[in-house]
């Protein structure tokens, strides 16, 4: 069936979808409408769930860690600051591997006090060991919620689904709900593989918790191969299908975007205005984040002229995040030689990134094509007030 619902209230059906047993949360704007949504559906009798309440952020993670411990398909949702206090149980999380999904809406870190979007807050948690999905509309929301914990469940780790606030936890879109028998088929109930033991509680040897550490790395890897497997079967089930990442009219192009979020649908118009104006412009949308998908950005951007990664987030004193990550994967392109890289922060604390925003930063990386001097920053601004 189809519905017109918010980015949040498409994660709770996608919750509900997946049944699952445990959630734990604290309301936070912009992310409280989860919570709500869900104790509607728990009221009404469509989730058979323990809703648990908690005081803070941190409290919510801790009763997911013990939750997903014993057994339970476990969910939570967290913005802002409340995000950044959920850092200590997110380690605990995934070095415990445990299948825990978390949808994370990117509100900005205050101060400035604001509901706006900023992707810093999810990417803080970049190096948690955490799976990071990141969204671009309502229909991939919930269908990125229920393929969380079928991947989580996969590979044993946590998984993320990034919404930026406000465009997509508040805002309405038409979204194709699917049957649960359906879902059913997809995700079956959860298997655990191990179980909380209360009597061990000895402290970790120093060369098993090197192995551990290596074996969630291993898990990361796999993760990569898990997530294009039960997406192939998600697009034969659903008819809809998104990758790790998506190249969008790439071939030929003499420049590509790269983008995240709520960026994506905006510079895909743009590609297509372009286009049909015979300039050769593409794009490619990141939705994975964590395992990096280096080959395929690779395989993606090579024999591109000129990339242009468009980054609603910094790392203070470096760059945008996504910049940085790609001018890394890139460095070691082969065969031939990488493209000329230009990284611009647009939108940061929800400021509009419109049409114009993305054709300034095309008309620029032109500009400095001719002219190197034009973006001598790795962290060229667009749109900040003069």
């Amino acid at each position: 069936m189809k519905q017109v619902i918010t980015g949040d209230q498409a994660v709770s059906w996608g919750v509900r979808l997946a049944r699952a047993e445990v959630v734990a949360a604290c309301p936070n704007t912009p992310q409280a409408q989860i919570v709500e949504e869900l104790s509607e559906l728990r009221a009404s009798g469509d989730l058979k769930a323990h809703l648990i309440q908690v005081e803070s952020e941190q409290s919510a993670m801790a009763a997911c860690i013990g939750a997903s411990s014993a057994g339970a398909r476990t969910f939570t949702a967290t913005s802002a600051q409340g995000f950044a206090l959920t850092h200590e149980g997110l380690h605990r999380a995934a070095g415990a591997r445990l299948p825990i999904v978390m949808a994370g809406i990117s509100r900005t870190l205050a101060p400035g006090w604001t509901v706006g979007t900023n992707q810093d807050v999810s990417l803080l948690q970049r190096d948690a060991g955490w799976i990071q999905i990141h969204c671009e509309s309502n229909q991939e929301v919930l269908d990125s919620t229920i393929q969380a914990f079928k991947l989580a469940e996969a590979v044993s780790l946590p998984v993320m689904v990034i919404l930026d606030a406000v465009q997509f936890s508040n805002d309405r879109e038409p979204v194709d709900i699917p049957e649960p028998a359906e879902v059913d088929a997809f995700l079956p109930g959860r298997a655990t593989r191990r179980k909380l033991d209360a009597n061990d509680g000895a402290l970790t040897p120093p060369a098993l918790c090197m192995e551990m550490r290596l074996r969630q790395q291993e898990a990361m890897a796999e993760a990569l191969t898990a997530l294009d497997t039960l997406d192939e079967e998600w697009g034969q089930r659903f008819g809809r299908r998104y990758g790790a990442i998506e190249s969008y009219q790439t071939e030929g192009a003499e420049l590509v975007l790269v983008v995240s979020g709520t960026v994506a649908p905006t510079a895909r118009h743009v590609v297509d205005q372009l286009r049909a104006k015979g300039e050769q412009v593409g794009l490619v949308k990141v939705r994975l984040f964590r395992p990096f998908p280096a080959t395929a950005m690779r395989k993606a951007l090579a024999g591109i002229p000129h990339v242009a990664v468009l980054d609603c987030n910094l790392s203070p004193g470096h760059s945008g995040i996504f910049a940085e990550e790609i001018r890394a994967a890139l460095y070691d392109l082969e065969p031939g030689p990488r493209p000329v890289f230009h990284g611009y922060i647009v939108g940061p604390g929800g400021h509009d990134v419109r049409p114009e925003t993305i054709i300034d930063c095309i008309a620029l990386t032109r500009e400095a094509a001719k002219n190197p001097t034009v973006c001598e920053r790795e962290d060229i601004w667009v749109g900040v007030r003069s």
